[in-house]
């Protein structure tokens, strides 16, 4: 605690008593303080987002053919650099500076995109929807992308990279 030191001063006649305070207690109340406020503030949880993955199956049946998915089954997305966005509904044969159209993530521009080619398509239980980003495209887009499937309720998407067909033609339009 505190301690009174009784001293006397040179001259005679005043006491002058030092005060010396102990601060040991006071460092020991700043840790439990400390300590008690690092357990009870809550800490900021990561943000997490949902990816619809399909579950697991225990009893996988040998395939018994690799399903095509037409050209008009599906519609893909090219994620560019500096937020562009390209899409197609073709195949490497088709595909051209013509056939592969560009858009952006404004609105829901995007959603509207994916609704048309599924009322368009052949067999609609088998559409399927195709992001490939490129290695200049940023993460905030394919994350923007993928909140653009979940606004069209679009369940069945794949992820995948861009072929040398389509860089080419995607190479064309962005020089």
């Amino acid at each position: 605690m505190a301690e009174v030191i009784a001293q006397e001063k040179q001259g005679g006649k005043q006491k002058k008593k030092l005060i010396r305070v102990d601060m040991t207690p006071m460092v020991d109340l700043g840790f439990l303080l400390i300590t008690f406020f690092m357990f009870t503030t809550n800490f900021t949880k990561p943000n997490v987002m949902d990816l619809g993955l399909p579950a697991k199956d225990h009893h996988p049946n040998p395939p018994i053919d690799n399903i095509v998915i037409g050209d008009k089954n599906q519609v893909t997305f090219i994620l560019g650099k500096d937020n562009r966005v390209f899409y197609h509904q073709s195949n490497a044969a088709d595909l051209n500076t013509s056939n592969l159209k560009e858009t952006d993530f404004s609105g829901i521009k995007i959603s509207k995109i994916i609704s048309e080619a599924y009322k368009n398509a052949p067999k609609p239980n088998n559409f399927t929807v195709i992001v490939k980003p490129t290695d200049e495209a940023n993460y905030k887009n394919f994350v923007d992308m993928l909140d653009n499937l979940a606004i069209a309720k679009k369940e069945r998407y794949g992820v995948t990279d861009i072929k040398p067909w389509e860089t080419k033609v995607y190479k064309e339009l962005t020089q």
